[in-house]
């Protein structure tokens, strides 16, 4: 499966080593392209500055949500493209979200680029649990994905079930609406309670 990942930084950087790790041809771009550049270095990939999701078979978007449509739009043409949206709309502190509970942040990408198939997924977990693997506290993180398009959510269930996540299908793209919260009540629990990231949400009965 070809894909290329939208983003350098912490989330993007983890999951470019765990596509990486389970020989998916990879292309990287961002918008610092030093660092874009020498992620793509150190992993065996390819760096591209413009036209980065051409022959991609999944698209990772791994931007700040605030970055997301201006990197989308400088990634090169989305027509029937499979793009995977991870962010999550965060305030400045981290602690809320700017936009929730009649629509989400990837129903707002979807809004902006219908010719794309967007599917929610990875962003319930932390870029830390990302980087070490799929196995934390003994158990396999799972990774919820939610979306509209039947192909798109397959080809993502397969693409996190390579990488040794759990995938769990959670319904149509609107239930992003839940699962940007439940990303947010990790974070919380992760920095505001100080319970650390070595922490992901999931549902007991579930596999």
């Amino acid at each position: 499966m070809k894909v290329t990942v939208i983003g350098s930084g912490n989330m993007g950087s983890a999951l470019a080593k765990q596509i990486a790790k389970a020989g998916h041809p990879l292309v990287i771009t961002g918008r610092n392209s030093a660092k874009a550049k020498d992620l793509a270095q150190t992993l065996g990939a390819t760096y591209r500055a413009t036209n980065a999701v051409d022959g991609a078979d999944v698209v990772l978007l791994a931007t700040p949500y605030g970055e997301a449509l201006n990197a989308l739009r400088a990634a090169g043409s989305l027509q029937g493209k499979i793009v995977v949206d991870i962010t999550n709309p965060l305030t400045a502190d981290f602690m809320g979200l700017t936009i929730g509970h009649s629509t989400s942040a990837a129903e707002q990408i979807q809004k902006v680029f219908p010719e794309a198939k967007i599917v929610k997924a990875f962003n319930t977990v932390f870029a830390q649990v990302l980087a070490q693997g799929a196995s934390l506290h003994e158990a396999t993180v799972p990774v919820f994905f939610a979306g509209d398009d039947a192909s798109a959510k397959e080809a993502v269930r397969t693409l996190i079930q390579s990488i040794g996540f759990a995938a769990v299908d959670a319904g149509p793209l609107k239930n992003a609406r839940y699962l940007e919260p439940l990303a947010g009540l990790n974070i919380y629990l992760g920095y505001g309670a100080g319970r650390g990231t070595s922490i992901a949400p999931a549902w007991i009965g579930i596999g």
